[in-house]
C-alpha cells in the first residue's frame, strides 16, 4: 500500500538491507586494502592527488595542507583528519616498512606524539612511491567517476611494488579485520621471480618453498619473532601463511651490558611493532614502583638519533635473565601480533593465503602489461602511418607541392591528396601540416629512422603480447630493477625457539657481517653474503683502518693509540660502510669525549684458549688476559701503560704456542715466541720486543706465525711481496731481528700482514688514495728483496699504511 510518496516497507528488511549497504561500503570503500596495489582507497587517492599535483621526489616539499585540501575537494569526501592521519602514517618509518611519502616536519614519533598540524608540515612523495604510479598514464588500469561525477579518478594503481606484503596492511571494517605484517622487499621479490621462474609448476609450489624466500614478517621497527607458537609445537608462522590468518609472539631485542661497581643492565634497541616507546616505559615503571617488577634499581631512556635505547639497571644481585623473564611475561616487551591475511580481490573481502596473494599481486602486473603493451603498440602504429604518409610525400614532393598549389581550400587539398596517392586522411592531413623544414636532406634522414625504430618497436610489442613467457620475463625485470634500487638488509630476526625462557645471548641473531673501520674514527658493517668483502675505492671518504669477518653475536674492540679498550656488541654496529662515509663515529655509541684513531679486533663469544698482544711503536710488546678487557657498555678503559712519547700500533690474538713477527719502519723484523712475554695486568706496561737502534725508526705491525699464511710486506714506495716466515728464525724477544724487506733510499717500510692467497689487503697513501689487492698481487720472493709495484704513486705521494683482511676467530 503507498500513501503519496510513503511506501510500507518491512522494518525487518529494511533494516537488514541498510546494514549490509553500510557494510558493504565501509569495507569496500574504507577499510579494506585491495590485493593488486595494496591501498586502501584514501591512501591511492593520497598517492594519486601528489601525482597529479607532480609531487615528485626531485621536486620541492608542498604544504601538507595543500595536498589534503586536494585530495578532499576531488576524490575523498571526507573529513580532513581521516586524510591527514592516512597520509602522516605513510610518511612515519616506525609505521610503514618503506615509507612512500617523503615528509618534512613532525609527522610523529614511536613515544606517541601525534603529527604537527598540517599547515606546519610538508611533504611529496618518496622514490619508491613512483613505482606504485608508473605507467598510469598509458591506460593500464581503468577509471571511475569521482564523488560528483566531474573528474575521474584511477580503480587501481599499477603498482609495480607489492606493496600489500611489503607494507602489510591493517584496518577494521563492518564484521571483518585485517592485519597484514609488513615484509622485506628482497624477500618478497625473491618469491614472486621464484613462481614466475616456475610458473609450469606453481601448482606443486607448497608454503615450505616460498618460505625459503619470504622468512617471516619484516617489521620497521626490528624485534624477533617466535615462529613457534608456544601452546604448541606447531609452526604458527608456516599456518597463517598457509592459511591466512595465524598468531606469533613478538619480542624486543635486548642485550646485557656491565656497568659500574661489578653491576649489570639490560639495555633495549629494538621494540615489537605497533608499541608504544612512552606507553611502555610508563608502564613499566608503574610495575617497578608497586614491586611487581623486581631487580630494577633505575630506568631511563636514552633514545637518539642513533636509534632506540632504553636501559634498565639492576640491582646489585639482580638476574639479569629472571628480570627479562619478568619484563616479557608483565610488559609489552612481548606481544602477540595477529596475522589476518584480508584483502580486497575484484571488490569482494578474500582471506588469501601467502601464494594466492603472490598470485593475484603477479596476474594483476600482467594485466598491467598487456594494457601497457596494447596502449604503446596503438601508439606507435599511428605515428607509423603517419611517417609512412610523410615519406610517401618526400619520395613524390614535386607532385605533392603541384597538388596542393592547383587545390582552392586545404579540405581540397586533403582529398585531392587522398585520391592521387593513395593516403587516409590522417596521412594527408600531416602532409598539409608538415613544416618546410621536414623537406632538408637531413630531416628525411631522420624519418626514415623513426620509421625503422617503430617497426622494431612494434614487432616488439607483438611478440610480448603473443607470448605469455615473455611477459613473465619483463616483469621479472621489473621485479628485479625494484629489489636492485630498493632493497635492504632485514630488520626483524626469526627465531624458532620453542617456550619462553630464553636467555639474553640467545635473542641476538647469529648473522656473518664484515665491519669496517676507517682512520678518522667511523665504524659500520656490512652483510657477508659470501661474496667478496666491502672494497676500498681509490680516494675513499676516509682513509681505511680495518676491515674485519665477524658475526652479529661478537664483540668488537677498539683499542686506542693512547693505550684504551672499549666494547660495543657487533650487531649495535651501524649499517655502512666506514670509508664511504655511511657508518658512524664509533664515540657517539660509548657516550663519551673520546675518539680518533682505533686499532681494531673481533672477539667472538665463545672464546678459544689465548690472549691478546699488544705491539707498541717503540717496540714494546704485551700479553694480556681476555677477562682484563672492559664490559660492554663500560666505556674507554685502560689495557696497557705507554711511556711518553709512545703509541699502541697493533693487537693480535694469540695462543701459549704461537710464534709472533715484529716489523720496523726500517725493514727489519723479528720472531719469537709469545711465552717469552709473561702476561700482566691492565696498568702494567709492556716489555721490549725489538730493539729500534736507528733513530726515527717505528713498529709498524705485528703478524701470528700460522702457516701456510705468508709474510706480507709493503713499502712506502709502493712494493709488495710475500715471503715464508721460515726465512726468519725464531730468537729471544728484545734483539734486532734481521731484514725482512731492501729498502732503497728514503723508502721506508709501510706495513705488514701475514695473509693467504686468497687473501686481500689495502694499501692507503698519503694523499688518501687506496686499492684493494689480491694477496696473489704480491710476488713470492725471499725476506731480503725489494719485491714489485702494487699501486701506481703520484709525485711526492707514498703508502701511509697497510689494511689486511682479517679473518674471524673460531671459538669453541
Amino acid at each position: 500500500m503507498e500513501i503519496g510518496i510513503v511506501k510500507q516497507v518491512d522494518i525487518n528488511t529494511e533494516v537488514k538491507r541498510a546494514y549490509l549497504d553500510y557494510a558493504m561500503s565501509v569495507i569496500v570503500a574504507r577499510a579494506l586494502p585491495d590485493v593488486c596495489d595494496g591501498l586502501k582507497p584514501v591512501q591511492r587517492r593520497i598517492l594519486y592527488a601528489m601525482h597529479d599535483m607532480g609531487l615528485r621526489p626531485d621536486t620541492s616539499y608542498k604544504k601538507s595542507a595543500r595536498i589534503v585540501g586536494e585530495v578532499l575537494g576531488k576524490y575523498h569526501p571526507h573529513g580532513d583528519a581521516a586524510v591527514y592521519d592516512a597520509m602522516a602514517r605513510l610518511a612515519q618509518d616506525f609505521s610503514v616498512r618503506y615509507p612512500v611519502v617523503d615528509g618534512q616536519g613532525n609527522f610523529g614519533s614511536i613515544d606517541g606524539d601525534a603529527p604537527a598540524a598540517m599547515r606546519y608540515t610538508e611533504a611529496r612523495m618518496a622514490a619508491i612511491a613512483t613505482e606504485l604510479l608508473t605507467d598510469i598514464e598509458k591506460d593500464t588500469v581503468d577509471w571511475v567517476d569521482n564523488f560528483d561525477g566531474t573528474l575521474q579518478e584511477p580503480a587501481l594503481l599499477p603498482a609495480r611494488l607489492p606493496s600489500l606484503l611489503v607494507n602489510g596492511s591493517s584496518g577494521i571494517a563492518v564484521g571483518m579485520s585485517t592485519n597484514i605484517p609488513p615484509h622485506n622487499l628482497s624477500e618478497v621479490v625473491d618469491a614472486l621471480v621464484h613462481l614466475l621462474n616456475n610458473w609450469q609448476r606453481q601448482e606443486d609450489i607448497g608454503i615450505e618453498e616460498l618460505m625459503q624466500f619470504i622468512q617471516g614478517p619484516d617489521f620497521p621497527t626490528g624485534g624477533l619473532v617466535y615462529c613457534r607458537d608456544r601452546e604448541d609445537a606447531e609452526n604458527a608462522l608456516l599456518k597463517a601463511y598457509a592459511t591466512g590468518r595465524g598468531r606469533v609472539t613478538v619480542r624486543a631485542r635486548v642485550h646485557i651490558e656491565e656497568a659500574a661497581r661489578g653491576r649489570q643492565r639490560l639495555v633495549v634497541t629494538e621494540i615489537p611493532y605497533q608499541i608504544n616507546k612512552g606507553s611502555l616505559i610508563e608502564s613499566i615503571a608503574k610495575y617497578v614502583r608497586s614491586g611487581r617488577l623486581e631487580g630494577i634499581s633505575d630506568m631511563r631512556d636514552e633514545s637518539d638519533r642513533q636509534g632506540m635505547r632504553l636501559v634498565f639497571d639492576l640491582a646489585q644481585n639482580a638476574d639479569p635473565d629472571g628480570v627479562l623473564e619478568d619484563l616479557y611475561k608483565r610488559t609489552t616487551l612481548e606481544s602477540r601480533y595477529s596475522i589476518i591475511m584480508l584483502a580486497l580481490v575484484n571488490g569482494e573481502p578474500r582471506r588469501l593465503p601467502l601464494k594466492k596473494t603472490l598470485l593475484l599481486f603477479l596476474e594483476h602486473r600482467m594485466n598491467v602489461l598487456v594494457r601497457r603493451s596494447h596502449y604503446l603498440l596503438e601508439q606507435a602504429r599511428s605515428r607509423a602511418h603517419i611517417v609512412e604518409g610523410l615519406l610517401v610525400a618526400l619520395d613524390n614532393l614535386d607532385e605533392i607541392i603541384d597538388t596542393i598549389r592547383r587545390s582552392q581550400r586545404p579540405e581540397t587539398a586533403r582529398r585531392n591528396l587522398q585520391r592521387t596517392f593513395k593516403l587516409t586522411e590522417v596521412q594527408a592531413q600531416a602532409i598539409l601540416d608538415m613544416p618546410l623544414k621536414r623537406l632538408c636532406a637531413l630531416e628525411r634522414r631522420k624519418l626514415k629512422q623513426e620509421h625503422e625504430d617503430l617497426q622494431a618497436t612494434i614487432h616488439g610489442l607483438e611478440a610480448i603480447l603473443a607470448s605469455p613467457e615473455k611477459q613473465r620475463s619483463a616483469i621479472r625485470e621489473d621485479l628485479l630493477a625494484l629489489k636492485q634500487n630498493y632493497a635492504d638488509a632485514r630488520r626483524t630476526h626469526i627465531l624458532d625457539v620453542k617456550g619462553t625462557e630464553v636467555a639474553a645471548d640467545a635473542l641476538t641473531p647469529d648473522d656473518p657481517v664484515w665491519v669496517t673501520v676507517s682512520q678518522q674514527g667511523r665504524i659500520g658493517r656490512v652483510p657477508d653474503e659470501g661474496k667478496a668483502p666491502p672494497r676500498v675505492f681509490a680516494r675513499p671518504e676516509e682513509l681505511p683502518l680495518a676491515l674485519l669477518s665477524a658475526s652479529t653475536r661478537d664483540t668488537l674492540y677498539l683499542f686506542t693509540v693512547e693505550g684504551k679498550a672499549v666494547a660495543l656488541p657487533v650487531h649495535q654496529v651501524p649499517e655502512g660502510v666506514a670509508w664511504d662515509r655511511e657508518g658512524v663515529p664509533w664515540v657517539t655509541l660509548i657516550r663519551g669525549d673520546n675518539g680518533g684513531t682505533a686499532v681494531a679486533l673481533i672477539l667472538p663469544a665463545d672464546l678459544p684458549e689465548g690472549m691478546l698482544f699488544f705491539a707498541t711503536a717503540q717496540g714494546k710488546v704485551k700479553r694480556l688476559e681476555p677477562e682484563e678487557l672492559p664490559g660492554v657498555g663500560l666505556g674507554l678503559v685502560p689495557v696497557i701503560r705507554l711511556d711518553e712519547g709512545d703509541r699502541l700500533v697493533d693487537v693480535v690474538w694469540v695462543e701459549d704456542t704461537n710464534e709472533v713477527v715484529l716489523a720496523s719502519s726500517a725493514g727489519q723484523g723479528i720472531r719469537f715466541a709469545v711465552s717469552d712475554v709473561r702476561p700482566t695486568g691492565a696498568r702494567a706496561g709492556g716489555v721490549s720486543g725489538i730493539r729500534l737502534d736507528n733513530e726515527g725508526d717505528v713498529v709498524v705491525g705485528a703478524g701470528v706465525v700460522s702457516p701456510p699464511a705468508m709474510l706480507l710486506t709493503v713499502t712506502s714506495h709502493g712494493m709488495a711481496k710475500r715471503s715464508s716466515p721460515d726465512e726468519l728464525s725464531s730468537q729471544r724477544r728484545g734483539g734486532k731481528g734481521v731484514q725482512i724487506a731492501k729498502l732503497a733510499g728514503d723508502e721506508r717500510l709501510a706495513g705488514i700482514g701475514m695473509v693467504l692467497t686468497s687473501g686481500r689487503f689495502f694499501p692507503v697513501t698519503h694523499r688518501k688514495a687506496s686499492k684493494t689487492v689480491t694477496a696473489r698481487s704480491a710476488p713470492e720472493q725471499g725476506r731480503a728483496t725489494q719485491g714489485e709495484s702494487i699501486i701506481a704513486l703520484q709525485d711526492q705521494d707514498y703508502v701511509l699504511g697497510l689494511v689486511v683482511q682479517q679473518d674471524r676467530i673460531e671459538g669453541e
